[in-house]
């Protein structure tokens, strides 16, 4: 299944690459991974997980009692991991086809350029 992702998702997803993370790690490494672009607020990252969790893409693996409230570690299933794979070559495609078109440009600009 291929499907096309949305920022906050793919950042979600890529911040569960690595194991399972709670909500406020995943907060944090959704906004470094982004470079501060995707900033989710707590409500905006559960809808996010729970969109993911609908697809099957992530899963809750665990939960524990921290300080009164639950706590949830979600990561990523194989169609998670496998749709972020995807996402990833169809972005970087996405950008080859802009850096190259740049290139072209620049090199047809410098040739036609008087010396």
């Amino acid at each position: 299944m291929t499907i096309q992702l949305r920022a906050p998702s793919y950042f979600v997803l890529a911040s569960l690459m690595d194991g399972a993370l709670h909500g406020y790690v995943i907060i944090k490494r959704v906004e470094a991974l982004s470079g501060g672009a995707v900033r989710l607020a707590a409500g905006s990252l559960y809808a996010v997980l729970d969109r993911l969790a609908d697809a099957g893409l992530v899963e809750v693996v665990s939960e524990e009692i921290v300080n009164g409230r639950a706590r949830r570690y979600y990561a990523l299933t194989a169609d998670g991991g496998n749709a972020l794979q995807d996402e990833a070559a169809r972005l970087a495609a996405a950008a080859k086809v802009v850096t190259s078109a740049t290139a072209r440009r620049r090199a047809v600009t410098t040739a036609a350029s008087p010396a």
